[in-house]
C-alpha cells in the first residue's frame, strides 16, 4: 500500500494550485472588490452569486449553502474524491511528483478510482485518434470530409475511429496496465461471453470532456451498413459520465461563454464543430439526452446570469415539427435561467453543420444573429397550428397560447406578450385577450407571495462580526487590544466559538500579517463542531471598508466593541444603584455613582474613537 502523502508535498500542491484558476475551470468568477471574486455556487442552485473566493488566503465560501474550504477541499467536493485523490489530481495538474512517507513514489495502480478511469479514458482517446488516419478508417475520414471537416479540424476536436474489431481497444488498455474491471466500469468495454470486448466498433468517435478538459466518455457514430446498432451510441452512465450532466464542447466553449455572456445549444457533435469553426465558439450540445435542468446549472456557472438580463442562451432547432417540439420542451425550463433565452431556427430545416456545407461560415453566424426570443417562438409556434381565418380558430389558438403567456413570471413582459398575442391573432381587443389569458392560464400564475422582511441585524452583533473578520484576515491591525477583550464581549454563538479559536491559536498578536499561514493555524485549532466552517467563512467574507481605510476601520471596530462592553457595565451599575437607598446606604451609593461617572466618561471617549477613527 502507498503511504501518507508528505506534508511538504501537500503544502507545495496548495502553493502551485492557485484557487481562482482551479475554481475558474468550473465556474465563471468576477471581481467582487477587496481582492475577492464571486460566482454562482457549483454546490447548490441559486439565482444570484453568493460563492466567494479569496485568492490571497486561498479560501472559498458560499454564503448560500455554507460550503467552504481551500483548493483541495474544492476538488474533493466538486469531483467527489478523497483528500489523497484530490491532492494527486492537483499534483498532476501542477506537474508535481508526490512522495509518500511509507513506500516512496506511489504506483499508478494505487491511484483512486476516478484518477484511474480518467487515465484510461485519456489513453482510449489517444488510441482512437491515432486510428483515424489508418487505412481501415477511410470511411470515417470520408464522413468528415463530406461534412466540410479537414484533418486539422478532426485533430482540434480529438475525433477518432474505433476499429471494427471485437477487442482492439481492450487489448491496448489491458497492455497499458488497466484492468478488465476498470474498462467495464468506465464504459469503455462491456462483458462478453469470453471476457471484456470493445463497446464501440467500426464507428467515428468523439471524446466527451468535462469542463476541466478531462475525457470522461465518448460519442460514437455508425459508419458501416453491417452495424445494426443505433446511429449514435454514447458511453453509458459511469462514475465519470452522467449524460444528464454533460455538455459536449464545454471545455472549448467555457471561456467564450463567460467572455461573451452567450451560450448556443445545438443538437449534435458535428453541429458543435461547425459552429466553432464558423466563428460561433460558444456552441455546446447535449449527449444522447434532451436539454434539462442539470445542463442549465452547468451553463449558469459560466454565464453568471443575474437579474440584469445581460446574458443570452440560444437554442438552435430544425424548423420542422420535431424541432418546434424540442423548442417547446426547452421553453418549459426557460425560466430557470435568469438570462434572456432565444431560439434560432433555420427555415429550410438545415442544421448548423449542413448550413455551413451549403452556404458557408457566414450563414452559420447569421443564423445565430437572427435569433428570436423563446417566449415569442413558443407562442407563435403554438398559434400556427390553428386556422386563424375563423373566429373559432382564433379562440382555440388564444386558449392554447394563454397558459404560455400566463406562465411568464415577469409581469411587464407578460403584459407585452399578451398585447403581441392580440395582434398576431387579429382580435384588436387587448382587454378581451388579457381577460382570456387570466381565465385560462390563471392557475399557472400562482398566488402572489408576500415579501418577507428580514429582521435588521443587532448593531453589536454586526460589530462583533466585522472585528472577527479583521482578526482572521488582518490580525496585524488589531494587536494586543483584541486579545485583551473580555470573552463576554462576543454574544452571537458563532462569534463566541470563533473568538475561542483565535485565542487558542495564540491570539492576533502572534499572527504576524496573517495570510494563509494564519488561517491554517486557525483551522488547526478549530476543534469545536462547525468551527472550521466559521474560520473559512470569516476568511472569505468581505470586510466592510476600503483597503486604504482598513487601519482606521479596525480602530473604530475595536473602540465600538469596547464601548458596547462599557454599555453593559453601565447598565449593571445603574441596576445596582436603583436597588440602593441613597440615605441608608450612602457609602455604597456614592461608590457606585463614582463608577458610573467614570464609565460614562470612558464610553464617550470610545464612542468618539468609533465615530472618528
Amino acid at each position: 500500500m502507498a503511504g501518507r502523502i508528505r506534508d511538504v508535498d501537500i503544502a507545495l500542491v496548495r502553493e502551485r494550485s492557485p484557487i481562482a484558476d482551479v475554481i475558474g475551470e468550473h465556474i465563471q468568477l468576477r471581481n467582487a472588490g477587496g481582492g475577492n471574486l464571486k460566482g454562482l455556487c457549483p454546490f447548490h442552485d441559486e439565482k444570484s452569486p453568493s460563492f466567494n473566493v479569496t485568492p490571497e488566503r486561498g479560501m472559498y465560501f458560499c454564503f448560500g449553502c455554507s460550503e467552504g474550504g481551500d483548493v483541495i477541499t474544492f476538488v474533493e467536493k466538486i469531483e467527489h474524491l478523497s483528500f489523497s485523490e484530490a491532492v494527486e489530481r492537483l499534483a498532476q495538474r501542477a506537474g508535481i511528483q508526490l512522495q509518500y512517507e511509507q513506500g516512496g513514489y506511489v504506483p499508478r495502480r494505487d491511484h483512486g478510482e476516478r484518477a484511474r478511469l480518467i487515465e484510461a479514458h485519456k489513453a482510449a482517446a489517444e488510441f482512437y485518434a491515432g486510428k483515424l488516419f489508418g487505412p481501415d478508417a477511410a470511411v470515417g475520414r470520408r464522413f468528415l470530409s463530406e461534412r466540410g471537416f479537414e484533418r486539422a479540424d478532426a485533430e482540434m476536436f480529438g475525433v477518432g475511429y474505433a476499429p471494427a474489431e471485437w477487442e482492439a481497444l481492450t487489448r491496448h488498455l489491458l497492455g497499458r496496465g488497466f484492468t478488465a474491471e476498470e474498462l467495464v466500469k468506465g464504459g469503455l468495454a462491456k462483458e462478453g461471453r469470453r471476457g471484456p470486448m470493445d463497446r464501440f466498433r467500426g464507428r467515428l468517435i468523439w471524446p466527451i470532456r468535462d469542463a476541466t478538459g478531462d475525457v470522461i466518455g465518448f460519442g460514437a457514430r455508425k459508419l458501416l451498413d453491417s452495424d445494426d446498432g443505433p446511429k449514435y451510441l454514447n458511453t453509458p452512465d459511469s462514475p465519470l459520465y452522467k449524460k444528464s450532466q454533460v455538455l459536449y464542447g464545454i471545455d472549448l466553449a467555457k471561456r467564450e461563454i463567460s467572455k461573451r455572456a452567450q451560450a448556443v445549444i445545438v443538437e449534435g457533435y458535428t453541429d458543435v464543430m461547425a459552429c466553432h469553426l464558423a466563428g460561433v465558439p460558444t456552441a455546446v450540445a447535449t449527449c444522447g439526452t434532451s436539454f434539462g435542468e442539470e445542463h442549465i446549472k452547468i451553463l449558469r456557472r459560466f454565464l453568471l446570469d443575474q437579474a440584469e438580463f445581460r446574458g443570452e442562451v440560444i437554442f438552435t432547432f430544425d424548423g420542422d415539427a420535431a424541432g418546434q417540439k424540442a423548442a417547446l420542451r426547452a421553453f418549459a425550463d426557460e425560466q430557470k435561467f435568469v438570462t434572456q433565452t432565444y431560439v434560432a431556427v433555420q427555415g429550410d430545416g438545415l442544421d448548423p453543420c449542413d448550413l455551413r456545407i451549403k452556404q458557408g461560415d457566414a450563414a452559420v453566424r447569421d443564423l445565430i444573429a437572427s435569433r428570436e426570443p423563446l417566449f415569442q417562438f413558443a407562442i407563435r409556434s403554438t398559434i400556427s397550428r390553428y386556422d386563424l381565418r375563423s373566429n373559432e380558430g382564433k379562440i382555440a389558438a388564444l386558449d392554447a397560447a394563454a397558459p404560455i403567456v400566463a406562465g411568464i413570471k415577469d409581469v411587464g413582459l407578460r403584459k407585452r406578450y399578451a398585447i403581441d398575442l392580440d395582434r398576431w391573432l387579429g382580435f384588436m381587443d387587448e382587454r378581451f385577450v388579457m381577460q382570456r389569458i387570466a381565465a385560462v392560464g390563471g392557475a399557472q400564475q400562482g398566488r402572489p407571495q408576500r415579501a418577507v422582511r428580514a429582521a435588521p441585524m443587532d448593531p453589536s452583533v454586526r460589530v462583533e462580526g466585522e472585528l472577527l473578520k479583521l482578526a482572521v484576515q488582518r490580525p496585524a491591525l488589531l494587536g494586543p487590544r483584541f486579545d485583551a477583550l473580555d470573552p463576554q464581549a462576543f454574544t452571537a454563538p458563532d462569534h463566541v466559538v470563533l473568538h475561542r479559536v483565535v485565542l487558542a491559536a495564540g491570539g492576533v498578536a502572534d499572527a504576524g500579517h496573517g495570510g494563509r499561514e494564519w488561517v491554517d493555524r486557525l483551522l488547526e485549532h478549530a476543534h469545536e463542531e462547525g468551527a472550521r466552517a466559521l474560520v473559512t467563512r470569516f476568511a472569505v467574507e468581505a470586510i466592510q471598508a476600503d483597503a486604504h481605510a482598513e487601519e482606521r476601520y479596525a480602530g473604530a471596530m475595536l473602540a465600538a466593541i469596547e464601548a458596547i462592553a462599557v454599555d453593559r457595565a453601565i447598565a449593571q451599575v445603574k441596576s445596582r444603584i436603583q436597588r440602593l437607598n441613597p440615605v441608608e446606604e450612602q457609602q455604597e451609593y456614592n461608590k457606585l455613582f463614582g463608577e458610573l461617572v467614570a464609565l460614562e466618561q470612558q464610553r464617550r471617549v470610545l464612542r468618539d474613537r468609533a465615530a472618528g477613527s
